[in-house]
């Protein structure tokens, strides 16, 4: 499936909250965050960055990212969140290749995704070894006991994206 990709607007809101909640993943002060994100972002924070996927009208997926303070070039990805009845057709892999695209394109080096070591996340740890994100450290019980960090890297700089890139 592929989906059209646009930056959200103020109208898109409360389908964001709705698909970041829908996931079953986050707690409700993760929402939350989602949610403020895009708010910092439509009132200028040039910090978050967001592109969402639409089918039509619908958003139907998004993606967050930006700039990692105190780095040279590298990138936090802080957000995928795909509607739950759309995960597994590509939505995911079409905004985390929109990402890259245009990390690359703004001279990015490194992208930083960090995530849980819960079984629930499995899926997502999978998603982003499959695209060749590297599993670079864990920090036991990070979230909760028995919840680790998980931090993956992706080094734009190497392979195809640096070479397709302008």
């Amino acid at each position: 499936m592929s989906c059209s990709l646009r930056p959200l607007g103020r109208a898109h809101r409360a389908r964001l909250e709705q698909l970041t909640r829908a996931t079953g993943l986050f707690r409700e002060e993760e929402v939350a965050t989602a949610v403020e994100l895009l708010d910092e972002s439509l009132a200028g924070d040039e910090d978050y960055q967001f592109v969402g996927g639409f089918e039509g009208e619908e958003l139907v997926g998004y993606a967050c990212w930006g700039p990692t303070p105190g780095t040279a070039a590298t990138s936090d990805l802080y957000w995928i969140v795909v509607d739950r009845v759309r995960q597994g057709a590509g939505v995911g892999s079409q905004l985390l290749g929109e990402v890259e695209r245009r990390l690359a394109a703004d001279g990015r080096r490194l992208v930083v995704v960090e995530t849980s070591s819960r079984s629930d996340y499995r899926p997502t740890r999978a998603f982003y070894e499959s695209r060749g994100y590297t599993r670079t450290a864990t920090i036991p019980e990070y979230y909760a006991p028995g919840d680790d960090l998980v931090i993956y890297t992706k080094d734009l700089t190497a392979g195809d994206l640096a070479r397709t890139t302008p």
